[in-house]
């Protein structure tokens, strides 16, 4: 099982959250945090933010990042989106 936990802060407060489950045994590691990061941004009604060297370089190093204004086109009210993984397939390639 795959879920990612998405939040979004604005003031040091966690505005809204969702986590996102993915039971699928067809899909990559890399597939999953992009179907589920879709979802986040559909839910919470956000254009698909960017992603810079700092969100890869975090999100490899410690399985989460924060997509602030500089990752998103149109402006946005909070101060930033913050992904997590809290769980993974057990044989995830």
């Amino acid at each position: 099982m795959f879920r990612l936990w998405a939040k979004k802060f604005k003031d040091n407060r966690m505005l809204d959250d969702i986590t996102i489950t993915d039971p699928s045994k067809e899909k990559n590691r890399t597939k999953k945090v992009f179907d589920s990061l879709d979802e986040v941004c559909y839910t919470f009604d956000l254009g698909r933010p960017i992603w810079l060297d700092k969100n890869i370089k975090e999100f490899k190093k410690m399985d989460k990042t924060r997509f602030d204004s500089d990752n998103f086109i149109e402006g946005i009210d909070f101060d930033y989106l913050e992904i997590h993984v809290i769980e993974e397939d057990e044989n995830w390639e």
